[in-house]
């Protein structure tokens, strides 16, 4: 599962049968796609798949890396944790059921919820100061 998550109450999520660089390409190019007019700073971890040299990022996009080992640093944690808790407790038989239910959290994901999860003080204010 590939997702950005913006304290505009936006979100892209794509799910691909790999965390690797190809997939990772993919959803790049497909979140390029998604409101093309947009200029998108996508913060990351430091995952080896996030800084393949085999990448081309789209002119669109900023890749922002946070210090390794601060996953509170980064919005879309926040939404991980929430669909994280929502599946909690239950019994998938099959990671097909696993992913319809993931696919049927983000879908009802409402921009509210997503500004709530991803509104970070500080991150808001550095963006208004320097956008």
């Amino acid at each position: 599962m590939f997702g950005a998550y913006s304290p505009s109450g936006d979100q892209f999520t794509l799910e691909l049968p790999h965390c690797n660089a190809d997939c990772f390409q993919i959803y790049l190019d497909e979140f390029s796609k998604h409101k093309p007019e947009q200029l998108k700073i996508v913060f990351l971890d430091n995952g080896a798949f996030h800084k393949a040299s085999q990448l081309i990022i789209p002119d669109n996009v900023i890749l922002s890396f946070i210090p390794p080992y601060s996953p509170e640093l980064n919005p879309a944690e926040k939404v991980w944790d929430f669909i994280k808790d929502k599946l909690a407790n239950k019994i998938y038989n099959t990671l097909e059921s696993l992913s319809d239910a993931v696919a049927e959290i983000v879908a009802n994901l409402k921009s509210e919820a997503i500004k709530s999860l991803t509104s970070y003080k500080y991150y808001v204010e550095n963006f208004n100061a320097v956008f």
